[in-house]
């Protein structure tokens, strides 16, 4: 789903590669101060506020010269950028409940397999790592160590190229001995980092691997891309989701300036839901070079991309930890929720594997 160009030193001068570093979290480092330390003050004056500019519109109908209001039968306002055809923007596009329910998800079962995540690499397909995290459990490496089979474990067990790790109780893992490796559920949780639904991204090839098994996008879900994805849509068009990355950023996470260019079929959009805290995102050009429009994205907001704008490089570097976002038990004030869908074009593809 994504495409970048190799970094060089040529890269960290370009306008983008700037834009990222403005807006990136620093620290102001006082070694004499026992204070916690601060986030370094950055000049926010630059970015565009779709929900100020809503506001407005709604109390007077005005709108900034360098927005124009989207001319649709959509249910809400949709605002588009003079400079980037192709861009649509929809403010709080998701109510309360509606985001509560999708960040629900996103931690407990999006993740689940055979939905590959992040972890797979090392871990292989892991189980009901939300709650293992919340029931304070351990993961271990079975052939580390002898195997019990005591009541201390799970039922899961995950195989990888020669290693098997199951979930212990804290003290089962600890009755183990130091000869075992293992890591706390709670910090796989907190080091997740993406999650795939519907067709399998390959990250390692950087495209889609049809081959691997997978379900498809929960139905609720692919209704609800479908519903936000219609203004950007040819007449007569139905966007049908066919694949999803979900992101989780904590405190000081980014993502970097890329492409979403590795779809079979550009002429459908790119449909980007957000949950949790605000955050920055650039939208740059078809070059690195191209100075890029900052804006922020708040829990509910909905930015699709179709046309020219597929070709635009974007990213997000920073996360605000304000805690003004829904009040979801699941999910800590420090966090967002980025998720992207996309419409691969499978007509040619009928070898798709599915469970």
């Amino acid at each position: 789903m994504y495409g970048s160009e190799p970094v060089t030193d040529d890269s960290e001068r370009t306008a983008f590669r700037k834009a990222e570093k403005k807006y990136k979290l620093y620290y102001d480092h006082n070694k004499s101060s026992k204070k916690k330390k601060q986030p370094r003050p950055v000049d926010l004056s630059e970015v565009i506020d779709f929900k100020s500019i809503l506001d407005s519109f709604n109390r007077n109908g005005e709108i900034p010269p360098e927005s124009f209001l989207f001319p649709c039968d959509f249910d809400r306002p949709v605002f588009c950028l003079e400079s980037r055809p192709g861009f649509y923007f929809i403010p709080g596009a998701l109510s309360v409940e509606e985001q509560c329910r999708w960040i629900r998800e996103s931690l407990t079962n999006f993740p689940q397999p055979p939905n590959r995540t992040n972890h797979n690499a090392i871990y292989g397909p892991i189980d009901d790592l939300f709650i293992a995290a919340r029931e304070r459990k351990v993961l271990v490496d079975e052939d580390s160590s002898y195997t019990d089979g005591g009541s201390d474990s799970n039922s899961f067990t995950c195989k990888v190229d020669g290693p098997r790790w199951k979930f212990y109780e804290e003290h089962g893992a600890s009755s183990r001995g130091n000869t075992s490796k293992s890591i706390l559920a709670s910090v796989l949780l907190r080091k997740l980092r993406w999650s795939t639904l519907g067709l399998q991204f390959d990250w390692s090839k950087r495209n889609y691997d049809v081959s691997l098994p997978h379900n498809k996008i929960p139905d609720a879900l692919g209704q609800l891309a479908k519903r936000m994805a219609a203004p950007a849509m040819a007449l007569g068009g139905e966007f049908q989701p066919e694949a999803a990355i979900v992101n989780y950023f904590g405190s000081g996470d980014t993502l970097g300036g890329h492409l979403d260019d590795m779809e079979a079929d550009w002429s459908k959009p790119i449909v980007s839901m957000s949950l949790g805290c605000k955050a920055i995102f650039l939208l740059g050009g078809k070059s690195r070079q191209d100075l890029p429009i900052a804006m922020f994205l708040r829990s509910g907001d909905i930015v699709l991309m179709a046309g020219k704008a597929r070709e635009c490089f974007h990213g997000v570097p920073r996360i605000f930890t304000d805690g003004k976002m829904p009040r979801s038990p699941l999910l800590s004030c420090n966090s967002q929720i980025k998720m992207i869908f996309a419409s691969w074009n499978t007509l040619e593809h009928q070898e798709l594997t599915s469970i």
